[in-house]
């Protein structure tokens, strides 16, 4: 290879180098910053989405909040007038409601929410807990308590649970736990959740809950556990209570360790539900 030919493959080399140099320049040049949304923009996508959801239809405002229009404008009403709440400086109170509804209503992530609002997790978070405050505000006016069945009541109904003095029954309330106590947890029908014991006086009154059992134990496990509790359930010794008093529940009475069936109870139960049957078969022929 001569000197010729040896300079023309320097110059080709050093060419090529200058041309890729010049294109990697012309590329970085080229390429722009990917800009942010305009405020103007996000704004008008929200005040879209939350139209979309409360105001298309009363069938979309269902599907997405459990309630129509009309329901959601009511209580919005309630939780300003009654509960305090008051619109921030980014979010108003129907965006904010809209927004607790459908993560109750569906069980979304606060990543599903910032998708559909265009918002940021911390806005989310914070007002989602606002609205969770009012609402528990409100549970004077959303829950109804029962009105008290007096001793002369007349309903025939009532006569089946004459100088009764209590009502216990238990409810599942779905948690999450980790996958190490899921078989502990697990119900009957599959799902994790806690078992949890109440009990109610006449006037419908709670005078005794029992919370943090798992899911798969006996409901005679856990009634066990109540009565033997120092400060646990107390079966009343008395057979009349004075209405005022709730608080009887909680009166000192013996406890009851171990609970067994026995023919006398039988033979009572039978009779009574033969008794129940005859009078619907005679009320309905």
């Amino acid at each position: 290879m001569d000197e010729h030919e040896l300079a023309s493959i320097v110059n080709a080399f050093i060419a090529s180098q200058q041309q890729l140099l010049l294109m990697l320049e012309l590329l970085k040049n080229d390429t722009k910053r990917i800009t942010h949304i305009p405020y103007e923009t996000r704004h008008r996508i929200r005040q879209l989405a939350y139209f979309r959801m409360i105001h298309g239809s009363d069938l979309v405002c269902r599907q997405s909040t459990r309630m129509d229009r009309r329901c959601f404008t009511i209580l919005c009403h309630l939780l300003r007038t009654i509960a305090g709440l008051t619109s921030t400086e980014v979010v108003d109170v129907e965006e904010m409601v809209a927004m607790f509804l459908h993560i109750l209503a569906h069980d979304v992530k606060n990543r599903v929410i910032q998708r559909e609002f265009m918002r940021s997790s911390e806005t989310i978070s914070r007002h989602f807990n606002m609205v969770l405050l009012a609402v528990i505000r409100l549970h004077e006016e959303l829950l109804k308590k029962p009105q008290p069945v007096p001793n002369d009541c007349t309903d025939q109904r009532w006569r089946w649970f004459e100088n009764c003095l209590d009502a216990l029954n238990g409810t599942y309330i779905k948690v999450n736990v980790p996958a190490s106590d899921r078989s502990r947890y697990r119900t009957r029908k599959g799902e994790m959740a806690t078992n949890v014991r109440g009990m109610c006086d006449t006037k419908g009154d709670f005078v005794y809950v029992l919370a943090g059992w798992e899911g798969s134990a006996a409901d005679s496990r856990i009634l066990r556990d109540a009565i033997s509790r120092p400060n646990g359930l107390k079966v009343s010794k008395e057979d009349n209570i004075d209405e005022v008093d709730s608080t009887h529940a909680t009166t000192v009475a013996d406890d009851i360790h171990y609970i067994e069936t026995s023919n006398e109870w039988s033979q009572w139960r039978d009779d009574l539900a033969e008794e129940m049957f005859t009078e619907w078969e005679l009320r309905n022929q």
